[in-house]
């Protein structure tokens, strides 16, 4: 029966010393180490045997750039999805990591009214839905589509993991599965989603990182100004990782269909 995989791959480390939520803020880029994630990734695809026959990314920087030596690797060219593009945020641009009891400022009351959600970005049911058009656009009615690569981002990819796995789409940050570099593979049969995969090819090189949400991955918090290495001024992390959920294995009923994009 024809098969394709998705992999929804997260951009690799990006150069952001001051620590700031970037958002879609242009101007970041990924930091060396970020593009050694990116070539790992991509060495790793090729060792495996992987067929990849398309990569697409979200058209921010660090997006494009994760996804440039992934598509050299299969002699292909970057395609770019805005439908891939991080969630809005109304908190872009500040370092919300240095200045935590800056976020209960009055000013900022507004934007809590609804967790659920939520009220200070963009809505997790509009990430969902987008991130579903964006994997099905790729699919193929009839034949063997081989394997996709589409390059995101953290909130978006684990939206759609939480969709497939019919969880509630409001979450705790810091339970996210969804290292930098990582692939969260969906995989198909026709348009039918038979099951999901979770790898980090990149992980020796994210246990040195710095991610302003790091999730369960082993990168440290980047809080602004921590010396290179990713880890604090004391030597260790901010805090240690949350244990991961135990996820709900994805079902054939849960192939990023529209009534339950409809309705998450």
């Amino acid at each position: 029966m024809p098969h394709t995989v998705v992999h929804l791959m997260r951009h690799g480390e990006v150069h952001n010393p001051a620590g700031v939520l970037y958002g879609r803020l242009p101007g970041y880029h990924l930091s060396e180490r970020g593009r050694a994630m990116a070539r790992t990734v991509a060495d790793h695809l090729v060792a495996t045997g992987h067929d990849v026959t398309r990569v697409i990314a979200s058209p921010l920087e660090r997006a494009q750039e994760t996804a440039a030596p992934v598509a050299a690797a299969f002699g292909l060219e970057v395609g770019t999805d805005p439908r891939l593009i991080e969630g809005g945020n109304a908190f872009e641009g500040r370092v919300v990591r240095a200045d935590p009891a800056s976020l209960a400022h009055p000013r900022n009351w507004p934007l809590y009214v609804n967790p659920l959600r939520p009220s200070w970005g963009e809505a997790y049911r509009t990430i969902a839905k987008r991130m579903a058009d964006a994997v099905r656009s790729v699919l193929p009615d009839d034949e063997d589509g081989g394997e996709i690569v589409l390059v995101s981002h953290q909130l978006p990819i684990w939206i759609t993991r939480l969709t497939v796995e019919r969880r509630p789409l409001a979450h705790d940050p810091r339970r996210r599965e969804c290292a930098l570099a990582s692939l969260t593979s969906l995989h198909f049969q026709r348009r039918r989603l038979v099951g999901m995969t979770y790898d980090e090819p990149a992980a020796a090189l994210v246990a040195d990182a710095q991610d302003v949400t790091p999730g369960t991955s082993s990168a440290a918090v980047n809080t602004g100004g921590t010396p290179a290495g990713g880890r604090t001024r004391s030597g260790t992390r901010e805090h240690p990782p949350l244990p991961r959920e135990t996820p709900t294995p994805p079902t054939a009923a849960s192939a990023l269909d529209d009534d339950h994009v409809a309705d998450a």
